[in-house]
């Protein structure tokens, strides 16, 4: 059982990381992360929320523990 918590853990660690680094990709004066046909506004928006989201997540989990 605790093989099955410690890949969740670590599954967990990694979504968390690829979402900041998303995130941050999206967001900046230059935002280096693009959707086409999307205005840069609503991808800088969708940037903040991934990372404010990602943080929260980590808040969240620590209060959980």
């Amino acid at each position: 059982m605790k093989e099955n918590s410690l890949i969740g853990i670590v599954t967990w660690i990694v979504g968390v990381l690829v979402a900041l680094a998303v995130g941050s990709g999206m967001i900046g004066p230059n935002p280096v992360l693009t959707i086409p046909g999307i205005p840069e506004i609503i991808t800088i928006v969708a940037g903040w929320v991934v990372v404010v989201g990602a943080i929260l997540s980590v808040i969240l989990a620590i209060f959980a523990k």
